[in-house]
């Protein structure tokens, strides 16, 4: 027999106070329309739910909302001091070269110099040659292709992030 109640961290989520619910999506992307939108529409039945609205709202985001969310993440290779999350999605680049490192600076600023914003790629997974081999190809990239594929890649950090919210205890 299947179960169709909703699954434990999720509902935990769904019952969650307004403002800690609003912190916790925060937490995940730092676009303000992207978190109250996926507040408005809680309660979820299914994580699978959540993640639909991600996508929904991700896919509605302005310019502007789109920067402030590339605004709440590090450079690769410079995860924010403390914060285990960007260090986690990080991992691909803790053990890289010093060479790498540098040279993963030199194209981060020079991304940012081209496009204004952070390179921006979903690093869960990937090592540190996979991301350097990726700003290398999309710093040739016209803005417009820019920012979608940025909205791609907070896509799916995103989806990422809200899994981790509503794991089960």
């Amino acid at each position: 027999m299947t179960s169709t109640s909703t699954p434990p961290g999720l509902a935990r989520f769904n019952t969650l106070e307004e403002h800690a619910a609003l912190t916790a999506l925060h937490e995940a992307c730092a676009s303000t329309a992207w978190a109250r939108r996926l507040l408005a529409a809680r309660p979820y039945a299914i994580c699978e739910d959540l993640y639909a609205a991600s996508d929904a709202a991700m896919a509605d985001l302005t310019a502007a909302d789109l920067g402030e969310a590339m605004a709440g993440h590090p450079p690769i290779g410079r995860p924010k001091p403390g914060d285990p999350t960007s260090a986690r999605e990080q991992r691909g680049m803790a053990g890289a070269s010093d060479a790498l490192k540098a040279e993963m600076l030199e194209l981060n600023l020079a991304y940012q110099e081209r496009f204004g914003h952070v390179f921006l790629i979903c690093a869960t997974g990937r090592t540190g040659e996979q991301m350097r081999d990726a700003v290398r190809e999309r710093i040739g990239n016209t803005p417009e292709r820019e920012r979608e594929i940025v909205r791609t890649e907070l896509g799916k950090i995103n989806r990422i992030r809200l899994a981790r919210l509503v794991e089960d205890d």
